[in-house]
């Protein structure tokens, strides 16, 4: 029996290292022979039957767009793509620097350069940060899980700047770890506390944001999970509402009188607004100097969110660029302009874009998409090959579990102080020695209406007028 077993098993080995022989010595054969019966059947099917036509189907379409009309057939209901919107808007690219080299001199590479940032200079505390950039409102439970949340907040006060909380529910365990603080108060009934509220460093109403505006939404059970429902005061089969609107038959006057409240109850800390960019921006800043605010948050139509329906990321709001361009402008014309603090937000993602949304006249950038993968770094790693990174991020995330505060917390440290010497730097090579010495008069574009639109030098004009003086 044991020699017939034996035999079985050196004949099956046998074939097989005949087979593995004849595959390692015909491997180009078997490779031509399919490569020519594909190029065959490719090059004569035709149209109607032949695979290539996803060639111009998915030119004429696109792959998102054929995507996402996928998934409303398969489920009917409303989509909420992540991260954005995905179209190619007007922004920073063909802006560029002017660096000083022989009137004025760069300056020496171990000379300090001052990068600090006073948001709300009218309010009775104002809010004092290291850095220009600061953590958008990225929310826990709604969006971020805890472990991202504390991250982040310990990140931010290392790096001497401020966090803002979102409108998700607020952590005690966040407050304590954060330096600044920022308290969304958004159209929701949780994050209300008083004793929150006197916590923060300062207080942003919640319009609206780039991604979504200012419309509602509900939240399943099914869709917030964990310790953020307890954290948010929400029953155990009760759904997360957001609200379209603060008050019912809402008024201008209602909101004074909120901004009024809130700066009484923090004891005199900013008070500001942040709203989603449109095409009366100019009105929208009207009525919200007429609400008194110390600060305003504008939000272009590059931002981001955890998921939001598409034609409210792709078909409305303004471009970041235009956005800041108008609201600097319109301040300045309001004699507002370092009267009220100015953030932006929107498609921000690398030093270059922070500085020159500096330049153009905003006095502090808020931080998205960019320092959400960062401070997940090679964690994101997790989740893939077979999930989106972000899945280590979401509170609902697949990998949140796997995901080490310790680590997050030196990423996203580490991106905050890299970004900002990289800023330093360029300041320098501009021959200043600090941001406030910065302006658009340090900016030039080579694409000519970007220049126009922002009132800075067009690199081909400037060539023409001084070959006319020469």
């Amino acid at each position: 029996m044991s020699n017939i077993f034996y035999y079985l098993v050196f004949t099956i080995i046998s074939i097989l290292f005949i087979l593995f022989l004849s595959l390692l010595i015909g491997w180009r054969w078997i490779i031509k022979r399919m490569v020519k019966q594909m190029g065959k059947i490719i090059l004569t099917d035709s149209y109607q039957e032949n695979i290539m036509e996803l060639m111009p189907g998915l030119r004429h379409m696109g792959i998102q767009n054929m995507l996402e009309n996928s998934l409303r057939a398969e489920t009917g209901d409303v989509l909420h793509r992540p991260l954005g919107s995905s179209k190619k808007w007007p922004h920073l690219d063909p802006i560029t620097f002017i660096p000083a080299q022989t009137t004025p001199f760069p300056i020496n590479g171990d000379e300090e350069v001052d990068v600090t940032v006073t948001i709300g200079p009218k309010a009775k505390k104002p809010m004092e940060i290291k850095i220009p950039l600061m953590i958008s409102g990225m929310a826990y439970g709604i969006a971020l899980s805890e472990e991202v949340r504390l991250s982040l907040a310990e990140a931010a006060k290392k790096a001497g700047t401020a966090i803002n909380s979102g409108e998700g529910g607020i952590l005690q365990e966040e407050l304590d770890a954060a330096g600044k603080y920022i308290l969304q108060f958004s159209k929701t009934e949780w994050s209300k506390e008083e004793e929150k509220i006197k916590r923060a460093d300062m207080i942003e109403i919640k319009f609206g944001q780039g991604a979504l505006f200012g419309t509602g939404g509900r939240i399943s059970p099914e869709n917030l999970t964990g310790r953020a429902r307890e954290v948010m005061g929400l029953q155990e089969n009760e759904e997360a509402v957001i609200f379209d609107n603060f008050f019912e038959n809402q008024t201008l006057q209602d909101m004074k009188e909120l901004v009024e409240e809130l700066r009484r109850l923090t004891g005199g800390v900013p008070i500001g607004v942040k709203m989603g960019t449109g095409g009366k921006i100019e009105e929208d800043l009207d009525h919200l100097i007429e609400l008194g605010v110390d600060y305003i948050a504008i939000d272009g139509g590059q931002a981001s969110t955890l998921g939001a329906p598409p034609i409210l990321s792709d078909d409305m709001g303004i471009p970041t660029l235009h956005a800041v361009v108008r609201a600097v402008h319109h301040l300045e014309k309001r004699k507002m302009k370092g009267q009220i603090s100015l953030i932006v937000s929107g498609g921000l993602l690398v030093p270059g874009h922070f500085l020159k949304i500096l330049a153009l006249g905003a006095d502090a950038v808020y931080l998205g998409s960019a320092i959400l993968f960062t401070v997940a770094h090679t964690q994101s790693l997790n989740a893939l090959p077979f999930e989106p990174p972000t899945q280590a991020v979401w509170n609902q995330g697949k990998y949140k579990d796997q995901f080490k505060i310790e680590d997050g917390v030196k990423s996203a440290e580490k991106f905050l102080i890299s970004s900002t010497e990289e800023m330093k730097m360029a300041l320098r090579a501009m021959g200043k020695r600090s941001l406030k010495e910065l302006s658009k008069k340090d900016l030039v574009s080579y694409d000519e209406l970007t220049a126009k639109m922002i009132g800075i030098p067009f690199t081909f004009e400037a060539w023409e007028s001084t070959e006319k003086e020469c």
